[in-house]
């Protein structure tokens, strides 16, 4: 089982529309995926659940009721009435539901990061409450992959939620503000990571308690939402697109050998560069169903048709690509 988390500090770069295109091809591919949704503004479960569902999800425990004991420090986890919402009838696509009451537990996951520095074990146990429950949900559906989708900011929510990661997707947009995103990113997930391992040399001791390893292995980039004339980005987008490489193998790879003239056409971690589809997102939210499963039904047809058709061959390729470098294959649930 592989925990992947999409993150970047720029928001709007598309990154919970790459975890809901992502987790519904990696479905069709045979793979249970669960996908979670940390991101306290609930994007990506009001792309799959209408606000009538969600309501009724509520009324049985969300992912915050299941870590709040421990926030108020009353108790554990309680994954007892935690379930994964199961989206489609085969059971093989799960969905932890956002929760606003997620932004309740950022002061007290703040303060136990130095704490465990310390080596406070109840610090220790709140840290790691995201990814205990993200495991327990998982195991019950025996999911083969997680897709995690967080907020654009370096608070102590994300990085509890990073730290449980085996793999981060960065999604970057064509512009300025991506590239000083990746420069905000990069460094910070080299100090969590540090950090994290730090704290789990303090308390080797805690073998009962699964920790999460803070492995954060940047798998690579994904360049969103650019336009394309004759098969290549636009002018406009094209000057951000090709500044891209050297930042991200300098800020998040710390690899200084990296010219600029290395091209993300040429750079083994830019993994996809995906169009920006414009009107067929509308289409698909309101159809509940990923770009590349929209049908004249749901009025994709002419010029739409073959985007529909283009948007299936961006994921299909993104989505085999990502299964080499993960050795994935479906079942393997360990």
């Amino acid at each position: 089982m592989k925990f992947l988390t999409l993150f970047n500090n720029k928001g709007g770069v598309g990154k919970t529309t790459l975890v809901y295109h992502l987790s519904c091809m990696f479905t069709e591919r045979g793979f249970s995926v669960l996908a979670a949704d940390l991101d306290p503004q609930c994007n990506l479960t009001s792309v799959f659940l209408a606000q009538e569902e969600y309501q009724k999800f509520l009324d049985h425990g969300t992912i915050y009721s299941a870590i709040s004991p421990l926030i108020r420090g009353v108790g554990d986890v309680n994954t007892d009435t935690f379930n994964p919402v199961m989206i489609n009838d085969s059971n093989k696509l799960g969905l932890i539901p956002g929760d606003l009451s997620l932004s309740l537990a950022e002061d007290e996951l703040g303060l136990c990061w130095p704490k465990a520095g310390d080596g406070e074990e109840r610090s220790f146990r709140v840290l790691s409450a995201l990814y205990r429950v993200l495991q327990v949900a998982a195991y019950n559906m025996k999911a083969d992959v997680v897709f995690i989708d967080v907020g654009p900011n370096l608070g102590s929510l994300n990085r509890t939620v990073l730290i449980s990661s085996d793999h981060v997707i960065t999604p970057v947009a064509p512009d300025l503000y991506s590239l000083q995103g990746l420069r905000n990113l990069g460094p910070r997930l080299n100090k969590w990571r540090s950090e994290w391992r730090t704290r789990l040399k303090i308390r080797q001791d805690l073998a009962d308690l699964p920790l999460p390893s803070g492995e954060m292995d940047p798998l690579g980039y994904v360049v969103m939402q650019h336009s394309e004339r004759a098969g290549r980005p636009v002018k406009s987008y094209r000057q951000w697109i090709d500044r891209m490489p050297m930042v991200f193998h300098k800020e998040v790879l710390n690899n200084d050998k990296v010219g600029d003239d290395l091209k993300v056409e040429d750079d083994d971690y830019c993994l996809a560069r995906i169009k920006h589809y414009r009107s067929l997102m509308p289409m698909s939210m309101e159809a509940r169903k990923p770009i590349f499963k929209l049908t004249p039904a749901d009025g994709a047809f002419g010029s739409h048709a073959e985007a529909v058709a283009a948007c299936r061959d961006e994921f299909e390729r993104l989505t085999d690509l990502l299964i080499k470098r993960l050795n994935l294959s479906p079942g393997n649930t360990i």
